[in-house]
């Protein structure tokens, strides 16, 4: 059994998917809470304080989980890692690479669409 900060740690499979889920929860309901207690003018566009705040979190949120993706990727490739190990390391790397690419995937109409239509 790994410790829990190994890359090699299973855990650390799932990690990506389960930081782009609690993104997608927190970046809809901050739009929904947003949309309710302050709404924008319709009249600027895209660029209001709602988009920039969901865009600022969607930038931090893609850049961390491409950080851990290079993170395990680094760790995959260790001549001293056991194949499991590495397995686990390049899975773990290819799974916060998805959430990066669907963080950046889901983000795209906060730069193009007003918010609270």
């Amino acid at each position: 059994m790994q410790p829990l900060r190994s890359p090699y740690n299973p855990v650390h499979i799932p990690l990506g998917l389960v930081l782009w889920s609690i993104w997608f929860v927190a970046i809809y309901g901050g739009l929904s809470v947003g949309c309710a207690w302050l709404p924008p003018e319709p009249e600027q566009g895209q660029w209001t304080w709602l988009n920039g705040s969901l865009a600022v979190l969607s930038l931090l949120t893609a850049l961390a989980l491409l950080g851990l993706a290079r993170l395990f990727q680094l760790a995959g490739r260790k001549d001293r890692a056991s194949p499991p190990e590495r397995f686990v390391a390049r899975l773990a790397a290819g799974v916060n690479l998805v959430g990066a690419i669907a963080t950046v995937f889901v983000a795209i109409p906060i730069l193009s669409l007003p918010p609270c239509l």
